[in-house]
């Protein structure tokens, strides 16, 4: 999944004892926000996407103006922005890294099969589908799904599309989502708050969640958002204000068309 890939490759840059922060930089008149500015459905410099509006949401909450700092996810992202002090939380951010300190999770999402609604494979659910084989196929090079599709045999029918890109210049989800549409691709493995949003606004496509894979690794990731590490009154704050406003930021995420699922990934979250 994208951010959780990022914050692996982040890892990996050392970012180490240099960042230590002072405690509690975070201001307390504005909700200041670390982002992509090219990151649609997810964020954007127009503020048109859902995680926008979960940032407009808790600084309605806390009563306070939302402030962007913005940023091109990838190397460099939380050094440069949430480490230097310049905002004070990342809105999506997957659970379990060291980068930063994550909140409670406000959701659980999955990957899935992007087709054509009268494609011959709309009907799959699963990547051991015998009907995906000698079909192309696009997904993101190095996410969970490339090494499911390259264990049930369907690396030579795999499409790469590049993780990290400056999308403010190129569009990789866009490419594959068109390309399944114009029959070029016969089906896009993909995240599924990337893909959730674009499909809702394209009748012709269709979103499969993957519920049923069984092996690792696993294709739901939980979502938390991600403030520094010293600063636990911040992060309580906010675990309280998912906590009592868990309904509203559901429904937020439902009509952006995010796939919510449970917290395993087996059902979708009723």
């Amino acid at each position: 999944m994208r951010s959780l890939l990022m914050a692996l490759i982040l890892c990996a840059a050392g970012l180490g004892p240099a960042a230590a922060q002072v405690a509690d930089l975070r201001s307390h008149t504005e909700f200041r926000v670390c982002a992509d500015p090219a990151a649609y459905p997810m964020s954007s410099d127009d503020r048109g996407g859902f995680e926008n509006d979960l940032a407009a949401f808790f600084g309605e909450k806390l009563g306070l103006p939302v402030t962007y700092t913005w940023f091109p996810q990838g190397m460099g992202f939380i050094r440069k922005t949430l480490r230097a002090g310049a905002c004070d939380v990342v809105i999506g951010y997957a659970q379990g890294d060291e980068l930063v300190q994550n909140t409670n999770h406000y959701y659980t999402s999955v990957y899935g099969i992007v087709t054509r609604k009268d494609g011959a494979l709309a009907g799959v659910t699963q990547l051991t589908d015998p009907a995906l084989k000698d079909q192309p196929i696009g997904v993101v090079a190095g996410t969970p799904p490339a090494t499911h599709l390259t264990r049930a045999g369907l690396a030579k029918d795999m499409h790469g599309f590049d993780l990290f890109v400056d999308r403010r210049v190129k569009d990789p989800m866009g490419d594959m989502l068109a390309q399944v549409k114009s029959g070029e691709l016969a089906a896009a493995v993909v995240w599924g708050p990337l893909a959730g949003p674009l499909v809702k606004q394209d009748p012709e496509l269709q979103f499969v969640p993957l519920l049923q894979e069984t092996t690792n690794p696993r294709l739901f990731f939980r979502i938390t958002m991600g403030v520094r590490s010293e600063e636990q009154e911040w992060k309580r704050q906010l675990n309280s204000l998912i906590r009592r406003n868990q309904d509203e930021i559901d429904a937020i995420l439902r009509n952006a068309g995010v796939p919510l699922v449970d917290d395993y990934g087996k059902a979708l979250k009723p």
